[in-house]
């Protein structure tokens, strides 16, 4: 989805970033790096049928959660949901890098597009996607939290843009 705008609001320690997309779906970004407390990245999806609280290991889902607005732990959806590459990968990563591994799995399938020839996870489109929002957020702070245009930087083409391979498998 490509973002349309971005707007930060905050003090220099902690800043709220919201992202508004196309369809009309919203995206929260924290940025709280500064103040004394436990590490957490804070991973959570929330839609209108439930919530997951990855870093705490939590998920509600509407008409699929045993008990009404009570969280339940996710593992029966990991053993039903997760990814071939983290089934294969996943431990390795753990015992290799950050953030869980993530960062690990990354830099794996990067070398192994490079290796093989083959499109990599991200492309140079997402680089600077993804790097904009601290400028765009930088100026909104700046302009009393004024809405920011979101560049698009592929001109239109991430509407036809095929899936990355790695979101089929």
């Amino acid at each position: 989805m490509q973002p349309t705008t971005a707007v930060r609001t905050g003090t220099t320690q902690i800043n709220t970033s919201l992202i508004r997309t196309i369809a009309g779906q919203t995206i929260t970004l924290y940025f709280d790096t500064k103040l004394p407390r436990p590490y957490d990245l804070i991973y959570r999806v929330q839609g209108t049928g439930g919530i997951c609280m990855a870093s705490a290991d939590k998920i509600y889902i509407e008409g699929r959660s045993p008990k009404p607005d009570t969280w339940e732990s996710m593992k029966p959806y990991y053993d039903e949901f997760e990814h071939p590459l983290w089934k294969t990968l996943g431990d390795q990563a753990s015992r290799r890098g950050g953030h869980g591994g993530g960062d690990w799995l990354e830099i794996y399938r990067l070398i192994h597009a490079l290796q093989t020839g083959t499109p990599p996870d991200m492309d140079v489109y997402d680089a600077a996607a993804w790097s904009c929002i601290t400028e765009l957020s930088e100026k909104s702070v700046a302009d009393r939290s004024r809405p920011m245009d979101f560049p698009d930087f592929t001109r239109g083409r991430w509407k036809t843009t095929k899936p990355i391979g790695i979101l089929g498998s």
